[in-house]
């Protein structure tokens, strides 16, 4: 299992577009055999701040899931919405054991 945490900063008043286009990618990167789980957080005390938790069922998975056309869309959608470039750290699973996924 790969575990990316993707962080962004995205402007007051792109919220609810961004908000859009990332419910919509979201709801696409689900059903991608190689995605187990894909999370959308917005942070309580600044709603401009969001974290995707994405869990993908192998590292490669990963890059199949860039070469989408729903993860392209989203990209060239929300590209001028943020403060600053997204970025993002990978994480090993260790609990629950890679079975314990969906």
């Amino acid at each position: 299992m790969l575990v990316v945490h993707v962080f962004i900063h995205v402007k007051d008043d792109q919220i609810e577009a961004f908000k859009v286009a990332t419910l919509e990618n979201a709801r696409s990167s689900i059903q991608e055999p190689g995605v187990a789980r894909f999370d959308v957080l917005q942070q309580s005390d600044n709603p401009a701040r969001f974290v995707l938790v994405e869990v993908y069922r192998q590292p490669e998975d990963a890059g199949k899931h860039k070469e989408t056309s729903h993860y392209q869309v989203w990209r060239d959608t929300v590209a001028d919405m943020m403060t600053e470039p997204r970025h993002s750290i990978k994480y090993a699973n260790l609990f629950p054991d890679d079975a314990g996924w969906r």
